[in-house]
């Protein structure tokens, strides 16, 4: 390894001096901007139903309907995507001599609106600009105009203008268009306060450039810093190969062993799965007969036990419900014992295997004495099983 000079430690101290001297900025709440909330909103709701659609927008005095109080209520949540969700609802008068589906209007009748829509942050587009935010939108509707309901669907543009991260004003124009023949498409405009609560913030595009240079500096001084560290560890770095040198050899031998235990433990899981594989030996009703398909199980079964000399069984059998719990327990033993005796025919030393009667002790479903079943479910319960005790 190069020694390092004295010379070359009073350079990397420079180096550290002059990082360090360099003022950092800090992220402050300017570099932050809302990017998920719940929005609740107060205003005014105007309509336009004159029937012309988007003809004469700005007639105020002969189109325009509205009242002098807040007549308009909506709730939303906005996502980080972009896209919002929102419930609005509005309430309105027809007034007397306004154009009203292409006639004027005789006398004064109630509007009742209840719309639901999806809206589009339009500064994923445009970039963030903190305060400005104008969005576009569609959704859908029930709307009570001119005595006349109808369903609608709508399309919405509008903007909001934020004073701070929860209070702002709301401005928006709506068609709607209906989805039947009654009434007509008509036109809402709104206008109003909003206040946002369960607030998600995150940085703005000039906070995230702010991030990166302050990790740049920050990685900067850090890399001057591991310099220095460098120079302190030289004289450490010979223990530190021997000391590495002797954990590797550890660690080499701990995965062999490792290796080892798990080549055992797969080979014994091995075994188990083929038992598994086999399934149980059944037996018919009030018999303890091992039939063709049984034999070749057990076999199958025997093979596995030979071929493995340390393997040792423990067998045990079952009745089914039907019948005194006595001579269940009584035709469960003959079932072991025949069980047990095919196996050391076929070659199987006895003081390898347990045997276990239970009777109709275990059942494999509900098929008890109070439940009636069929006979496929009680010939679940008629079977001899087998699990290992020892390798």
């Amino acid at each position: 390894m190069k020694k390092i000079t004295p010379i070359a430690l009073v350079l990397l101290y420079l180096a550290v001096t002059s990082v360090s001297a360099q003022e950092i900025p800090q992220l402050t709440s300017k570099d932050s901007i809302v990017q998920s909330s719940w929005m609740f909103g107060l205003g005014y709701n105007i309509v336009d139903d004159s029937g012309d659609v988007f003809d004469d927008l700005f007639a105020v005095n002969s189109q325009w309907n509205t009242l002098a109080y807040p007549n308009r209520v909506s709730i939303g949540r906005y996502f980080k995507s972009g896209i919002g969700v929102e419930a609005i609802g509005t309430y309105n008068k027809y007034k007397v001599g306004k154009i009203i589906d292409g006639v004027i209007n005789p006398e004064e009748s109630d509007y009742f609106g209840v719309d639901a829509r999806l809206t589009y942050d339009l500064n994923k587009i445009i970039g963030e600009t903190a305060w400005f935010d104008p969005y576009v939108g569609v959704g859908a509707g029930y709307t009570d105009a001119n005595n006349t309901p109808r369903s609608t669907y709508n399309a919405v543009i509008g903007f909001r203008a934020w004073f701070s991260d929860r209070w702002g004003v709301d401005f928006s124009s709506s068609g709607k268009w209906r989805t039947g023949d009654k009434g007509t498409n008509h036109i809402q405009h709104a206008a109003g306060v909003v206040y946002q609560f369960g607030i998600e913030k995150g940085l703005s595009k000039k906070g995230a450039e702010k991030l990166a240079l302050i990790e740049a500096l920050e990685a900067e001084k850090q890399r001057v810093n591991d310099s220095i560290a460098t120079v302190a560890r030289e004289k450490e770095a010979l223990e530190l190969a021997e000391r590495l040198a002797k954990e590797k050899e550890t660690a080499r031998l701990a995965a062999a062993e490792k290796a080892k235990l798990d080549a055992e433990n797969k080979r014994k899981q091995g075994i188990r799965d083929k038992i598994d594989a086999l399934g149980y030996v059944y037996f018919d009703l009030n018999s303890s007969y091992i039939n063709k398909k049984s034999k070749d199980i057990l076999d199958a079964l025997a093979l596995i036990l030979n071929e493995n000399p340390e393997l040792n069984l423990r067998v045990t059998s079952h009745t089914d419900s039907r019948g005194r719990s006595e001579y269940n327990k009584w035709l469960s033993e003959r079932r072991v014992n025949r069980t047990v005796e095919y196996l050391v025919s076929t070659g199987v030393l006895t003081n390898r295997l347990e045997a276990e009667a239970y009777g109709e002790e275990n059942l494999l479903n509900e098929c008890n004495d109070d439940t009636y079943c069929p006979e496929e479910k009680h010939k679940v319960n008629r079977r001899s099983e087998f699990v290992i005790t020892s390798f």
